[in-house]
């Protein structure tokens, strides 16, 4: 069967037998095994099924083609990166600029971890990026920093609020991946995160005294 890429990026089926899911974990921890040995150019469903010591056949039981397994370890990374965002940022007991810190350093470090197979990852994100699937599955981490803005920028227009939020999800997905290119220290990466967060940080006070002082009280104001 010929390894082509194909508009549908969605398992075949879910497993409904622990045989079944076993052979799933299987597939994908031999995925990200070859991802991190021969990267994107040469991840083939072959390759994985030989990884998994799976026959083809079985593979192609639950996954229709290679871009569909690279869907769903990317889709995995956006879920873990959803809850990274809603276990920091949903605790409203929290300031929210020390949340936004505790953000910034998490996803710098979650960044690093992993930054070989999330290089791969999106040197394959061609193969299913335009899939409706893929637009779906990359909402609630927009969702959840959207609602974290909304509570930390009450009094500001809803179209400012939703810029501030896109910039900085945007922010830390371009220097994340940028970041993470290199080997880090945890020195360095606290350091890293600290600044950015410093960044963040300002530029959302400023927005904060941009919309009134007659709040009397600045994001730069609260425990950081």
């Amino acid at each position: 069967m010929a390894d082509r890429g194909n508009a549908s990026v969605s398992a075949r089926k879910l497993p409904r037998q622990a045989r079944a899911a076993a052979l799933i974990a299987a597939v994908l921890d031999a995925a990200v095994q070859v991802l991190r040995a021969e990267g994107a150019a040469r991840f083939t469903t072959a390759r994985v099924a030989e990884r998994a010591g799976v026959s083809v056949g079985s593979l192609y039981q639950y996954f229709p083609n290679k871009a569909a397994i690279l869907f769903r370890l990317q889709s995995d990374e956006w879920r873990r990166t959803a809850e990274l965002l809603h276990s920091i940022l949903a605790d409203v007991a929290v300031p929210p600029p020390v949340r936004l810190r505790r953000l910034v350093h998490a996803f710098l470090v979650s960044e690093c971890e992993e930054a070989q197979v999330r290089v791969a990852l999106g040197d394959a994100a061609p193969l299913y990026r335009d899939a409706p699937e893929a637009a779906a599955a990359r909402e609630d981490g927009t969702r959840i920093i959207g609602a974290f803005i909304d509570e930390a920028l009450p009094g500001v227009d809803p179209a400012r609020r939703r810029l501030t939020a896109a910039l900085i999800e945007d922010t830390m997905t371009q220097v994340g991946s940028s970041f993470s290119q290199t080997d880090r220290t945890a020195a360095e990466i606290a350091s890293y995160a600290e600044a950015m967060a410093d960044m963040f940080v300002a530029y959302l006070d400023g927005v904060t005294q941009t919309v009134g002082g007659q709040r009397g009280c600045s994001l730069a104001s609260l425990p950081t």
